[in-house]
């Protein structure tokens, strides 16, 4: 039964490639370049392209590009299809949970889905796509050109795909089993699994810290020295904020990981005792190293997708975001906060009791600084003029799944509350809420808010709104069932739990539940993806360089300029004609 799983899950991810390079094919030549000389943001039309001549078509441009937006394109291509490889075995590991025994998969593959979707979902999926929203959009709301180091952009973007077939080489490569560490990666079991695929995972994690450290440093000098004359720091814009945090983050977060990586290698495959139980630091060292990374990481994926809600949320609001000085304030604390608090994840370690308590204080202070930001967001709604629009819907998502993540989150900081919680799926419940319910929400409502500037279409509005309905009500059907699990105490990790592990018939349909949710969550993201390529090919062309009516409540950001001449150097270029014959779109008012 394992072998069947393992042949589908290569057929899945083998249609899915095919399915990407059909793709790029079909469109390898649609978007043409007319630069606006003396324009900020040059590079870029959405006219037939007189100067199309100025970059390569096909394949061999997106293969030698350094354009901040084409790079973003590719960072968002690649996100997706990590998303996909993560989903699918999400959904095996979901179907396997659906009895208590074991029936569809095995232990071992089980381990292995485990292992590869948390890092998937963690290093190839939300770095990743933050990255795509950053790399495009970053340059064009501060004025910039392009990315301070637009060739390091591209190098940063390539070592992603080497990393990720190390990361699932397990899969692929015949002789070998994947890696079965869990995503945390805990020695001793690091250290002992004989398996050459742990190694390639650590090779691939190695390629990815390197690569999201190259594209921080990029950010961070793209934003102090790239910016307009007109752009300063008291108005530069909250997106711009929160990438700036998290690549200050990043900088000093990723380079330990790198360090902690190298030193497991060295003890799997040359005999040192870095993290031996005696005569080194033993296991507690990596747990200590891993987590002092591992928390910020948690950040570092949610402090932009805070910027983009706050950055969203007031265009359909009819408002601008109240107390914005205080949202970048508290940006700036969840920075700096986040290296205080790693041990919260070992307080049933047995470290020094007094040491715990410290780690709780910081851990329970830091829920002020977004519950800043929770209310700031609440307060721009208060009496605003409301457009229903599907961004707008997938930001309300995100603050409502935020807050649960967020009280569970608070509970968990408490010692004796966590000591009875630790591995259990009150955990997988709180890590969800806030990288599923609420990270994901964020990319969703930017990937629609920004639709028509990356691809000069408009999507279907009707099937983008049964995505955000489907994936709300998947999302909390699939994880609040957990937070009952977890407080039944129900281990997390487990294939199975027909082994008296608690009260059999609560876990099966709790289990249950949770799997009809990630069935809802799969169906909607599948709408999601066919309304992107859809749209993309055959969506009606925008055609105003306002689409979503922002001068009314004087919201038009900086990028909607860039935008808008873009759509004015179209126009004259293809004479005010339709080259695809396609309808105008209009703007979405949220009343459909």
């Amino acid at each position: 039964m394992a072998d069947i799983a393992t042949l589908t899950l290569s057929g899945l991810t083998a249609l899915l490639l095919l399915g990407v390079f059909t793709w790029v094919v079909r469109v390898e030549d649609w978007r043409s370049y007319t630069p606006a000389v003396g324009e900020t943001g040059a590079a870029g039309g959405y006219g037939t392209g007189a100067d199309h001549g100025h970059k390569p078509s096909g394949i061999v441009r997106w293969l030698t590009t350094v354009d901040h937006k084409d790079i973003g394109l590719m960072y968002g291509a690649f996100a997706v299809l990590s998303f996909a490889w993560g989903g699918v075995a999400v959904m095996l590991m979901r179907l396997e949970l659906v009895n208590p025994a074991t029936d569809v998969i095995g232990n071992s593959l089980y381990n292995g889905l485990l292992t590869s979707h948390g890092i998937t979902m963690l290093f190839l999926f939300g770095t990743p796509i933050l990255a795509a929203f950053s790399n495009y959009f970053v340059p064009l709301l501060i004025g910039a050109d392009d990315m301070a180091f637009p060739r390091i952009n591209a190098i940063a973007f390539w070592l992603l795909p080497p990393g990720a077939l190390l990361i699932w080489g397990g899969f692929f490569i015949p002789s070998l089993a994947p890696a079965q560490t869990a995503w945390t990666m805990y020695t001793p079991l690091s250290i002992e699994q004989p398996n050459p695929a742990v190694d390639l995972m650590l090779l691939g994690l190695h390629l990815t810290g390197v690569s999201a450290t190259m594209g921080a440093i990029n950010f961070v000098a793209t934003i102090v020295t790239e910016r307009s004359e007109d752009v300063t720091w008291a108005n530069l814009d909250i997106f711009s904020w929160t990438v700036l945090t998290q690549s200050g983050q990043i900088i000093f977060a990723f380079p330990l990981l790198g360090s902690a990586i190298v030193m497991l290698l060295l003890d799997r495959n040359l005999g040192t005792t870095f993290y031996a139980l005696g005569e080194g630091g033993g296991p507690l060292l990596w747990q200590h190293l891993f987590w002092f990374f591992g928390h910020p990481e948690v950040y570092i994926l949610v402090l932009p997708p805070m910027g983009l809600v706050s950055y969203i949320l007031p265009k359909f609001t009819g408002r601008k975001l109240f107390g914005f000085k205080f949202v970048v304030y508290s940006t700036l604390a969840l920075g700096v906060l986040s290296f205080g608090v790693w041990a919260h994840h070992m307080f049933a370690t047995g470290m020094d009791p007094r040491l715990r308590s410290g780690f709780m204080a910081v851990t329970i202070s830091i829920a002020i600084p977004s519950a800043v930001k929770t209310f700031n967001w609440i307060a721009t709604m208060w009496n605003g003029r409301l457009r229903t629009t599907a961004p707008f819907l997938f930001c309300v998502g995100f603050i409502a799944n935020f807050i649960i993540g967020g009280v569970t989150g608070v509970f968990e900081a408490s010692i004796p509350v966590d000591l009875l919680l630790h591995d259990t799926y009150h955990v997988v419940a709180h890590f969800h809420y806030v990288i599923m319910g609420a990270i994901a929400f964020a990319v969703f409502a930017g990937i629609y808010y920004w639709f028509p500037i990356y691809t000069g279409k408009m999507y279907q509005r009707t099937l983008a709104k049964w995505h955000f309905w489907l994936t709300m009500v998947g999302t909390n059907l699939t994880f609040f069932p957990m937070v009952l699990l977890g407080y039944a105490g129900m281990p997390r990790r487990y294939a199975t739990y027909d082994l008296a592990v608690g009260p059999e018939l609560l876990f099966t349909l709790l289990h249950r539940s949770a799997t009809l949710g990630a069935l809802l969550l799969a169906v909607g993201q599948i709408i999601f993806v066919w309304n992107l390529v859809q749209s993309w090919l055959e969506g009606p062309r925008v055609r105003d360089g306002d689409p979503w009516d922002l001068k009314e409540t004087d919201q038009h950001g900086r990028e909607w300029a860039w935008f808008e001449r873009q759509q004015e150097t179209a126009l004259a270029t293809d004479g005010g004609e339709d080259p695809d014959g396609d309808e105008t779109a209009v703007a979405d008012s949220g009343d459909d």
